[in-house]
């Protein structure tokens, strides 16, 4: 029996049955191809009239992105000058008169990512500026939609402490983010004030709202998991947020803190600061020692936020001590609601920036919102068509937040009427609204589809049950 060429790469191909010959990378109708077509690089802020003369030292300045954050409609066409596209921004004015839940607040950083030649169509104008033609017009609010969609506030242990699972507790230390985003889960709280909507405000004052969170927390050992969040720690003075996270690290029952913040992503500048970083280092160096974890999360939904300057500040970060910078993002229609815009935002973060794909949610049910979310059978496709091009531990884990569950996995639902859009789930654990329940954890919680999504049949139904 021959076996010289046995070893030989030549031979095998030779040999082999036609569909295993040649390199996989050479398949041509791969659905998706890697490595990414388009080049890594900082997007050119000098395109953009308004920052035609804007020095590297200015641009990578925080104190000179916050002081050029853009607030409102007359400052966006300033900065964009003669490439204002006057039909589009009328249209966003239109918006924060009748629909908006959110007020203007987009750093230049956040604008400079989108394609400014092609606003009307770019995936994160439609969630930053959200434009009143964007929204659905026959269905931009759902009828079971509310401004506290979660009930976070009625789980509130204390005023601003959420506690929802039975080891993990949300902690909300403030109301405002160094950008507003239109589909914000917590437009209820976060955030100024808009044409329509009221928001809430915390009741009491920051340092006594912090010592009744972290005595509840002194009090409550079944807790081992604290996300420090808010609106976003980004904007939280750092010798507040060193005060908060050593108050929780002399607590030995605290394991795991996750730092929350869409700052990474919108104003990195704010991570590159020294006392910044030379804060997170102390305290990563101390939780370290305790075998404590403590993580960054942060929230991106397009490849087009990763650049060269969210790369360093990741790095930097990382460069601390911290255990690892984490991605939940949110599923939103024509932002990245197919497998190749994931794939390429999935890939950007893990790749380029260190950043590991967590999280994708399905966009939470607040008013407005209809336009943006997907339904549960576009997310479980979802799922199924981005497996097996990223490794197993940075394939993201899409998500429903169900109310009064908690988040759960696309594919863990009970039941689901596809007709009337309506999935049935349940739960292991009680929260601290039902703990005296008998019941709660044989009910099934119900979560809906956008009705746009849904057969004639289906949507029907909810024209005769909207309210």
């Amino acid at each position: 029996m021959k076996n010289e060429n046995i070893n030989s790469t030549a031979a095998f191909e030779e040999n082999a049955p036609a569909p295993h010959r040649g390199n996989t990378h050479k398949v041509r109708n791969q659905p998706f191809r890697y490595p990414l077509e388009h080049s890594f690089e900082e997007p050119d802020w000098t395109r953009i009239p308004g920052y035609g003369s804007v020095s590297r030292e200015d641009w990578e300045s925080v104190l000179w992105q916050r002081r050029n954050t853009i607030k409102s409609i007359s400052e966006l066409r300033s900065v964009l000058g003669e490439k204002s596209p006057e039909d589009l921004l009328e249209d966003i004015e239109e918006d924060q008169k009748e629909r908006a839940n959110m007020s203007i607040l987009l750093p230049p950083h956040m604008l400079n990512c989108m394609d400014i030649e092609n606003l009307r169509t770019d995936p994160i104008r439609r969630y930053m500026l959200p434009a009143l033609t964007d929204r659905h017009p026959k269905w931009p609010n759902h009828p079971r939609a509310s401004r506290d969609s979660l009930h976070e506030a009625e789980m509130w242990a204390v005023e601003g402490l959420t506690h929802r699972y039975p080891t993990k507790v949300l902690a909300e230390l403030l109301s405002t983010c160094p950008q507003y985003c239109g589909h914000c889960t917590r437009m209820d709280l976060v955030g100024n004030d808009v044409a329509k909507i009221e928001k809430k405000r915390f009741e009491s004052k920051p340092k006594e709202r912090y010592a009744k969170i972290l005595e509840y927390l002194r009090q409550t050992p079944a807790v081992r998991d604290v996300v420090v969040s808010g609106g976003d720690i980004a904007n939280l003075p750092t010798k507040q947020l060193e005060d908060f996270v050593e108050a929780l690290l002399d607590m030995r029952h605290i394991r795991d803190i996750r730092l929350a913040t869409k700052g990474l992503i919108g104003l990195p500048q704010h991570f590159l600061q020294d006392d910044v970083l030379k804060t997170l280092e102390r305290l990563a160096k101390r939780a370290r020692k305790q075998g404590v974890q403590i993580a960054l999360h942060t929230h991106a939904n397009h490849a087009s936020q990763i650049t060269p300057l969210v790369a360093r500040a990741a790095s930097k970060l990382l460069d601390t001590g911290i255990r690892d910078i984490r991605n939940q993002g949110v599923l939103m229609r024509d932002v990245n609601d197919s497998a190749e815009s994931l794939l390429q935002l999935c890939f950007r973060l893990l790749d380029d920036a260190a950043i590991m794909p967590y999280y994708f949610y399905l966009c939470d049910m607040v008013p407005n919102s209809e336009h943006w979310r997907l339904s549960l059978f576009e997310a479980q496709r979802l799922q199924h068509d981005i497996m097996g091009y990223l490794p197993g531990f940075a394939t993201p884990r899409l998500c429903c937040d169900v109310p009064l569950v908690g988040k759960r996995w696309v594919d863990q639902c009970a039941e689901y009427d596809r007709d009337k859009g309506i999935s049935y789930w349940t739960k292991n654990y009680v929260t601290t609204v039902d703990a005296d329940d008998p019941d709660a954890l044989d009910r099934r919680y119900e979560y809906y589809d956008p009705v746009y999504t849904l057969p004639e049949t289906g949507q029907e139904y909810w024209r005769k049950n909207e309210t």
